[in-house]
């Protein structure tokens, strides 16, 4: 809930499409600035990962690893976008 919060404070909103095969691709193609869940398999998130990081972008789990795919836990955007997310995840 604190990294909703800061979400919510932070930003201009959070939204869900409720796909996060389609929530990735926005990501990529800019019409959303990142993309962060947990819970969800590697049939959810391999393509839309993948998109993302041929578009430039930085695909990660929560401690900034690679472990994206099989790890339960992901987030994408651009690195200026996910560095400041990742570190109030860890904090």
């Amino acid at each position: 809930m604190e990294t909703l919060r800061f979400l919510m404070q932070n930003t201009r909103g959070v939204l869900r499409l409720g796909s996060a095969a389609v929530d990735l691709c926005y990501t990529a193609c800019g019409r959303f600035d990142a993309f962060f869940e947990y819970s969800l398999s590697p049939w959810d998130i391999a393509a839309g990962g993948l998109i993302v990081s041929e578009a430039g972008g930085t695909v990660s789990d929560f401690s900034g690893g690679t472990n994206w795919l099989f790890g339960k836990e992901i987030i994408a955007g651009n690195s200026a976008i996910v560095m400041p997310i990742l570190q109030k995840l860890n904090a």
